[in-house]
Protein backbone atom coordinates (compact mmCIF):
# COMPACT_ATOMS: atom_id res chain seq x y z
CA UNK A 1 0.00 0.00 0.00
CA UNK A 2 1.22 3.74 -0.90
CA UNK A 3 0.49 5.74 1.49
CA UNK A 4 0.50 8.50 -1.16
CA UNK A 5 -2.19 7.31 -2.91
CA UNK A 6 -4.56 7.37 0.14
CA UNK A 7 -7.36 10.21 -0.26
CA UNK A 8 -7.65 11.85 3.33
CA UNK A 9 -10.75 14.06 4.14
CA UNK A 10 -10.33 17.66 4.80
CA UNK A 11 -9.65 17.08 8.44
CA UNK A 12 -6.75 14.73 7.53
CA UNK A 13 -8.58 11.16 8.41
CA UNK A 14 -9.67 8.19 6.64
CA UNK A 15 -12.14 5.29 7.57
CA UNK A 16 -10.39 2.27 8.29
CA UNK A 17 -12.81 -1.02 8.19
CA UNK A 18 -10.74 -3.68 10.63
CA UNK A 19 -11.77 -7.41 9.31
CA UNK A 20 -10.92 -10.59 11.15
CA UNK A 21 -8.37 -12.16 8.37
CA UNK A 22 -10.17 -16.19 9.45
CA UNK A 23 -13.47 -15.37 10.22
CA UNK A 24 -14.24 -12.50 7.71
CA UNK A 25 -16.33 -10.79 10.42
CA UNK A 26 -16.09 -6.83 10.49
CA UNK A 27 -14.49 -5.69 13.90
CA UNK A 28 -14.94 -2.28 14.10
CA UNK A 29 -14.61 0.96 11.96
CA UNK A 30 -11.53 3.71 13.02
CA UNK A 31 -10.07 6.72 12.00
CA UNK A 32 -6.64 6.60 10.41
CA UNK A 33 -4.08 9.51 9.81
CA UNK A 34 -1.17 9.76 7.74
CA UNK A 35 1.06 9.48 10.87
CA UNK A 36 -1.36 6.67 12.26
CA UNK A 37 -1.58 4.64 8.59
CA UNK A 38 2.49 5.01 8.64
CA UNK A 39 2.72 3.21 12.29
CA UNK A 40 0.72 0.67 11.18
CA UNK A 41 2.55 -0.41 8.19
CA UNK A 42 5.58 -0.08 10.03
CA UNK A 43 4.75 -1.93 13.22
CA UNK A 44 2.19 -4.64 11.52
CA UNK A 45 -0.30 -3.15 14.08
CA UNK A 46 -2.86 -0.90 13.94
CA UNK A 47 -2.94 2.72 15.23
CA UNK A 48 -5.74 4.93 14.67
CA UNK A 49 -6.51 8.63 15.28
CA UNK A 50 -8.90 9.45 18.07
CA UNK A 51 -11.32 12.02 17.20
CA UNK A 52 -12.56 12.89 20.74
CA UNK A 53 -8.74 12.74 22.04
CA UNK A 54 -7.38 14.21 19.07
CA UNK A 55 -4.43 11.77 19.51
CA UNK A 56 -2.83 8.96 18.28
CA UNK A 57 -3.46 5.30 19.54
CA UNK A 58 -2.35 1.80 19.59
CA UNK A 59 -4.92 -0.63 19.77
CA UNK A 60 -4.14 -2.92 22.68
CA UNK A 61 -1.85 -0.82 24.27
CA UNK A 62 -3.31 -1.10 27.29
CA UNK A 63 -6.17 -4.47 27.07
CA UNK A 64 -3.57 -5.99 25.38
CA UNK A 65 -5.93 -6.89 22.59
CA UNK A 66 -3.32 -5.88 19.84
CA UNK A 67 -4.44 -6.50 16.14
CA UNK A 68 -1.97 -7.82 14.04
CA UNK A 69 -1.96 -7.26 10.58
CA UNK A 70 -2.16 -9.29 7.30
CA UNK A 71 -3.71 -7.46 4.88
CA UNK A 72 -4.27 -3.68 3.88
CA UNK A 73 -6.19 -2.34 0.93
CA UNK A 74 -8.22 0.68 -0.33
CA UNK A 75 -11.17 0.83 -1.86
CA UNK A 76 -11.63 2.11 -5.94
CA UNK A 77 -11.94 5.36 -4.77
CA UNK A 78 -8.80 5.58 -2.58
CA UNK A 79 -10.53 7.14 0.32
CA UNK A 80 -11.39 4.09 2.78
CA UNK A 81 -9.17 1.36 4.30
CA UNK A 82 -9.93 -2.40 4.71
CA UNK A 83 -7.44 -4.01 7.18
CA UNK A 84 -7.27 -7.53 7.88
CA UNK A 85 -5.90 -8.69 11.47
CA UNK A 86 -5.77 -11.56 13.19
CA UNK A 87 -6.82 -10.35 16.80
CA UNK A 88 -5.71 -11.32 20.07
CA UNK A 89 -8.53 -10.37 22.08
CA UNK A 90 -12.36 -8.55 21.56
CA UNK A 91 -12.36 -5.67 19.54
CA UNK A 92 -15.16 -3.38 21.33
CA UNK A 93 -14.22 -1.84 24.13
CA UNK A 94 -17.70 -3.66 25.76
CA UNK A 95 -15.88 -6.81 25.84
CA UNK A 96 -16.86 -7.76 22.91
CA UNK A 97 -15.92 -10.05 19.87
CA UNK A 98 -16.98 -7.26 17.76
CA UNK A 99 -18.05 -3.97 17.83
CA UNK A 100 -21.37 -4.32 15.37
CA UNK A 101 -23.64 -6.50 17.77
CA UNK A 102 -26.83 -5.28 17.89
CA UNK A 103 -28.76 -6.46 15.05
CA UNK A 104 -31.27 -3.90 12.77
CA UNK A 105 -32.33 -6.33 10.65
CA UNK A 106 -31.73 -10.16 9.27
CA UNK A 107 -31.73 -12.02 12.90
CA UNK A 108 -34.55 -14.60 13.17
CA UNK A 109 -34.30 -14.75 9.00
CA UNK A 110 -35.10 -18.16 7.77
CA UNK A 111 -32.00 -19.32 5.01
CA UNK A 112 -33.42 -19.74 1.82
CA UNK A 113 -31.70 -22.04 -1.08
CA UNK A 114 -29.43 -19.83 -2.46
CA UNK A 115 -27.37 -19.30 1.34
CA UNK A 116 -27.22 -23.02 2.13
CA UNK A 117 -23.90 -22.71 3.80
CA UNK A 118 -24.23 -19.33 5.72
CA UNK A 119 -24.93 -21.58 8.63
CA UNK A 120 -20.74 -22.32 8.18
CA UNK A 121 -20.16 -18.48 7.94
CA UNK A 122 -22.32 -17.73 11.37
CA UNK A 123 -20.60 -20.71 13.17
CA UNK A 124 -17.19 -19.41 12.20
CA UNK A 125 -18.11 -16.16 13.49
CA UNK A 126 -19.43 -17.89 16.51
CA UNK A 127 -16.19 -19.73 17.35
CA UNK A 128 -13.99 -16.89 16.24
CA UNK A 129 -16.06 -14.72 19.10
CA UNK A 130 -15.87 -17.70 21.38
CA UNK A 131 -11.90 -17.75 21.24
CA UNK A 132 -11.65 -13.58 21.94
CA UNK A 133 -14.26 -13.19 24.55
CA UNK A 134 -14.10 -17.33 26.31
CA UNK A 135 -17.68 -17.09 28.18
CA UNK A 136 -17.79 -19.54 31.06
CA UNK A 137 -19.54 -22.60 30.75
CA UNK A 138 -19.27 -22.46 26.66
CA UNK A 139 -18.56 -25.88 25.81
CA UNK A 140 -16.20 -23.78 22.78
CA UNK A 141 -14.40 -21.89 25.29
CA UNK A 142 -13.78 -25.09 26.97
CA UNK A 143 -12.24 -26.32 23.72
CA UNK A 144 -9.95 -23.35 23.18
CA UNK A 145 -8.55 -23.41 26.94
CA UNK A 146 -7.79 -26.62 26.83
CA UNK A 147 -5.78 -26.59 23.79
CA UNK A 148 -4.68 -27.88 19.77
CA UNK A 149 -4.36 -31.53 21.84
CA UNK A 150 -7.95 -31.67 23.29
CA UNK A 151 -9.27 -30.30 19.88
CA UNK A 152 -7.53 -32.68 17.93
CA UNK A 153 -8.64 -35.60 20.20
CA UNK A 154 -12.15 -34.71 19.71
CA UNK A 155 -11.97 -34.61 16.39
CA UNK A 156 -10.55 -38.20 16.01
CA UNK A 157 -13.35 -39.48 18.07
CA UNK A 158 -15.78 -37.26 16.06
CA UNK A 159 -14.72 -39.23 12.85
CA UNK A 160 -14.66 -42.30 14.20
CA UNK A 161 -18.24 -41.96 15.25
CA UNK A 162 -18.83 -40.20 11.82
CA UNK A 163 -17.29 -44.53 10.53
CA UNK A 164 -19.60 -46.19 12.63
CA UNK A 165 -22.85 -44.40 11.84
CA UNK A 166 -22.24 -44.40 8.01
CA UNK A 167 -21.52 -48.78 9.10
CA UNK A 168 -24.73 -48.63 10.76
CA UNK A 169 -26.41 -46.88 7.78
CA UNK A 170 -28.23 -44.87 10.14
CA UNK A 171 -28.75 -41.76 8.09
CA UNK A 172 -30.03 -39.59 11.29
CA UNK A 173 -27.14 -40.65 13.49
CA UNK A 174 -24.77 -39.91 10.46
CA UNK A 175 -25.91 -36.12 10.40
CA UNK A 176 -25.37 -35.83 13.82
CA UNK A 177 -21.87 -37.66 14.05
CA UNK A 178 -20.92 -35.23 10.44
CA UNK A 179 -22.41 -32.02 12.33
CA UNK A 180 -19.94 -32.71 15.21
CA UNK A 181 -17.08 -33.42 12.85
CA UNK A 182 -17.56 -30.17 10.76
CA UNK A 183 -17.91 -27.87 13.98
CA UNK A 184 -15.26 -29.29 15.83
CA UNK A 185 -12.82 -28.70 12.85
CA UNK A 186 -13.57 -25.30 12.06
CA UNK A 187 -12.75 -24.96 16.04
CA UNK A 188 -9.40 -26.41 15.00
CA UNK A 189 -9.05 -23.77 11.56
CA UNK A 190 -9.61 -21.25 14.46
CA UNK A 191 -6.65 -22.24 16.54
CA UNK A 192 -4.38 -22.66 13.51
CA UNK A 193 -5.82 -19.41 12.27
CA UNK A 194 -6.42 -20.96 8.89
CA UNK A 195 -9.43 -19.69 7.13
CA UNK A 196 -12.06 -21.75 5.84
CA UNK A 197 -12.00 -19.74 2.39
CA UNK A 198 -8.67 -21.22 1.97
CA UNK A 199 -9.92 -24.50 2.16
CA UNK A 200 -13.05 -24.28 -0.29
CA UNK A 201 -10.56 -22.20 -2.48
CA UNK A 202 -8.21 -25.29 -2.33
CA UNK A 203 -11.06 -27.87 -3.28
CA UNK A 204 -11.91 -25.24 -6.05
CA UNK A 205 -8.57 -25.53 -7.22
CA UNK A 206 -8.67 -29.33 -7.50
CA UNK A 207 -12.13 -28.96 -9.11
CA UNK A 208 -10.86 -27.37 -11.84
CA UNK A 209 -8.22 -30.15 -12.29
Amino acid sequence: MSIEKVKFDDKGLVPAIVQDAVSKEVLTLAYMNEESLGKSLETGETWFYSRSRQELWHKGATSLNTQKIVSMKYDCDQDAILVGVIPAGPACHTGAYTCFNTVLKGEGQELTSGDRFAILNELESVIAAREKERPEGAYTTYLFDKGVDKILKKIGEEAGEVIIAAKNRDAEELTWEVADLLYHVLVLLQEQKLPLDRVLAALEERHKR
